[in-house]
């Protein structure tokens, strides 16, 4: 029997070892250059900006000549097939389009900005998903603090709830109370499974932005949540939003795309020609004759009407999506900063009301209990109460860096 609890003991002892060894944890600024170096879903998103500029390089390419070889198949004057000597008959033709009215520049010009606009939603998922990890970092956080108290508090119940069952058998003290106490060991740990099962979510959620398999935590203190308390206005969150958001931006780029393809039609309008030289053994008027020609559409009835209107629609559909989307970023901004605003309020009002009276009120009751000093109602609505105080400051804290990183995803750049 020694053997086998020292076997278990070890046991424990090894897995509890791995447990530390899994554990990750890491600060903001960690966190954040561990997501950029191995985050697949950026390494996917860059290599978009990666085919585009490719796309330069394509529209900058001329098109190729074109060569042309014709053979004589079968001469029936000769009865001879494939007739293509000195005596026969053979032509060959080398072909140049030339490009004209500034279409491939224009070309250029639209992958250019396909590449800015790549580039500017390669930015807008960063921002995204940092959003997701800086706010899953700190609610990992939470919840593991809570996860312990919990802990804490269920083994505290249930040295209790074994004490109070032995009396209870001896006759010592009432069943009802024994009951209570049962009843409050089921509700908290309840609450602890409920909480644990956001845990894991939000483990999941990490590993998958980190690409690891270890169990993430925090690697900050209570102090860190000052730097989201920095005054700032609403105005000059709007303004900063106008300049750097690059949600915004794109649809900027898109209204810059348009006006350019509305130019590329405009263009494509002008007549390309055909630069052509040829050799023709004796199918010409003389022999071993030598061509040389241009031809050119003649833009009569097809001037590319329908694809500059297209484009002029497409341009006003543009300019007011661009309004639209103006408008939306500053109404999100308003709301969302007077929810950051409240949120400050209820974060500094509960730290002034929690302090360390708390825990040692904790203490207190529970020895007061174990005295008999308090009565078993008593005791447990303080223990609930305290419960209830302990996951209203996660959620204040929490909220605190949520709405604060919001702003920060609103604005597209790092104001909080």
């Amino acid at each position: 029997m020694q053997q086998l609890v020292a076997s278990l003991f070890l046991i424990l002892l090894t897995s509890v070892g791995i447990h530390a060894q899994d554990t990750l944890r890491l600060s903001i600024r960690r966190a954040d250059s561990v997501f950029l170096a191995k985050n697949y879903y950026l390494l996917a998103a860059s290599m978009d900006i990666e085919a585009q500029r490719a796309q330069i390089i394509q529209a900058k390419i001329y098109p190729n000549p074109i060569f042309t070889a014709d053979f004589n198949a079968y001469d029936p004057s000769n009865n001879q097939v494939f007739h293509a000597g000195k005596s026969g008959q053979k032509a060959f033709q080398l072909e140049q389009l030339i490009i004209l009215g500034g279409k491939r520049h224009a070309e250029i010009e639209l992958a250019k900005t396909n590449v800015g606009i790549a580039e500017l939603e390669f930015q807008q998922l960063v921002r995204e998903l940092k959003f997701r990890l800086h706010s899953d970092l700190y609610t990992i956080g939470q919840q593991d603090f809570l996860l312990r108290k919990y802990a804490n508090q269920l083994n505290l119940l249930d040295t209790l709830l074994k004490s109070y069952e032995i009396q209870a058998n001896k006759g010592n003290i009432a069943l009802k109370e024994v009951v209570r106490l049962r009843g409050a060991y089921i509700q908290l740990n309840n609450d602890r499974a409920e909480l644990f099962r956001s845990y894991i979510q939000t483990q999941t959620d990490l590993q998958i932005l980190l690409q690891t398999n270890s169990i993430i935590l925090p690697d900050s203190t209570e102090s860190d949540l000052s730097h989201y308390l920095i005054p700032s206005s609403v105005g000059d969150i709007q303004t900063t939003a106008m300049e750097n958001l690059p949600e915004l931006l794109v649809i900027r780029q898109n209204k810059v795309l348009a006006e350019q393809y509305l130019n590329y039609q405009k263009r494509a309008a002008v007549p390309d020609i055909n630069l052509f030289a040829s050799y023709d053994q004796r199918g010409g008027a003389f022999n071993n004759q030598i061509n040389a020609g241009i031809a050119i559409p003649l833009p009569f009835w097809n001037r590319n009407q329908g694809n500059i209107k297209t484009s002029q629609y497409r341009l006003q559909e543009a300019e007011y999506n661009l309004l639209a989307k103006e408008n939306e970023i500053i109404s999100r901004i308003n709301n969302n900063y007077a929810y950051y605003v409240q949120t400050v309020s209820e974060y500094k009002k509960s730290t002034e009301l929690y302090n360390d009276d708390f825990e040692k009120t904790v203490e207190g009751m529970t020895m007061n209990f174990q005295k008999r000093n308090v009565s078993i109602i008593e005791f447990i609505d303080f223990f609930e109460s305290y419960n209830d105080v302990l996951a209203e400051l996660l959620r204040i804290k929490t909220q605190l860096v949520i709405s604060a990183e919001q702003i920060n995803l609103l604005t597209g750049k790092d104001i909080y």
